[in-house]
């Protein structure tokens, strides 16, 4: 069922960490989009998903939408556990245009529906802006909608009423013109019970050539409440390295909506596997995903994989951390967070291990 976004209060948008009921993904299938943007082939971004599809298989369900054109070969990659639903789609980005699921402590789970425009028009999206809604119907689930443009890669939360996002993206008049901070935060919290909203600057100038324009999900991420895993470069003169120097600042400032500080770790990015002659390569560390029992880390075949996953180990120590190589999804600019989105188990309980 399809509700306007003023359902009052009590609905939240849980943490990564607690436990889910499964995993969303979209297979990708769109060849002249990977082929002629990002310099890969089609046949190797779909293995990449499909390691990350049967990594995560083994902890929680996957439920992967694939459009009718593409069955075949999600068939012969995704494991048999792998639940493919066929739903037409333009891209593969299910982080961003599937829903964000929320809870209410007698209603249940929905979900929201933002306004997708692929990142300010970058893309098609004819199929994708409707998918959110799509999948919820499928899921018997009510839908809330907001004419809030945002994506689920733009926001990050602790499950305690604090949300992380950024200006680049957000405040972008590709997204939102005229649209003020006041205005988005009173849509966070009667949306998802958000209390405290922080802003990171992001990647205002652009310098990444990030589509997205600078998702908080390549900056930072919520290990638990009060710690957050931070993106970090061992570079220093790079115009990269002062976007990184300003979002740790703003999150070196910032106190969450208890008023605690948080606690830094870094997680320094896999700067030996950027392909120089690419347009565009997410090598952020930070773009793992919380599984039930596990981390899924984005991997290189690089040296710095190994340090990358002692430190997700010593922050998750009650978890398993599982490297999946992602080299040609990275040609993409996204990671393993971008391509899934999980769906919360209800009633919520405690996450364990």
């Amino acid at each position: 069922m399809q509700r306007n976004g003023d359902q009052g209060t009590g609905w939240t948008l849980p943490a990564e960490w607690m436990p889910h009921a499964a995993t969303w993904m979209v297979w990708p299938h769109n060849q002249a989009l990977w082929e002629s943007a990002w310099g890969v082939t089609l046949a190797q971004v779909q293995q990449d998903f499909a390691r990350v599809a049967n990594a995560i298989a083994r902890f929680e369900p996957v439920k992967m939408v694939v459009d009718p054109s593409a069955r075949a070969s999600a068939s012969a990659l995704c494991g048999s556990n792998i639940e493919l639903i066929e739903l037409a789609v333009d891209d593969s980005w299910c982080r961003d245009s599937g829903p964000s699921f929320i809870c209410h402590p007698q209603q249940g789970l929905a979900g929201v529906s933002w306004r997708f425009n692929a990142w300010g028009g970058k893309s098609a999206h004819e199929l994708d802006e409707s998918l959110a809604r799509r999948v919820l119907n499928r899921l018997g689930l009510d839908c809330f909608g907001t004419a809030l443009s945002n994506e689920g890669g733009a926001i990050h939360v602790d499950g305690e009423g604090t949300l992380i996002t950024t200006e680049s993206v957000l405040l972008n008049p590709n997204r939102n013109p005229g649209v003020s901070k006041a205005e988005i935060e009173e849509i966070f919290s009667r949306l998802l019970g958000v209390k405290k909203t922080i802003w990171l600057p992001g990647d205002p100038d652009y310098v990444t050539g990030d589509m997205t324009d600078g998702h908080v999900d390549g900056v930072c991420a919520f290990a638990r409440p009060g710690l957050l895993l931070v993106d970090a470069t061992h570079e220093h003169g790079s115009v990269y390295a002062e976007v990184v120097r300003e979002n740790r600042r703003a999150l070196e400032l910032a106190s969450d909506a208890h008023g605690r500080r948080f606690e830094l770790v870094d997680l320094y990015e896999a700067s030996a596997a950027v392909d120089v002659e690419a347009e565009v390569f997410c090598a952020s560390y930070t773009n793992f995903y919380i599984a039930n029992g596990a981390i899924i880390m984005p991997a290189y075949g690089i040296d710095a994989d190994r340090a990358a996953a002692e430190v997700l180990a010593s922050v998750f120590p009650d978890r398993e951390v599982v490297p999946v190589e992602i080299n040609q999804l990275a040609h993409g600019g996204g990671g393993v967070h971008c391509i899934t989105q999980q769906q919360p188990a209800w009633p919520l309980k405690e996450a364990r291990a």
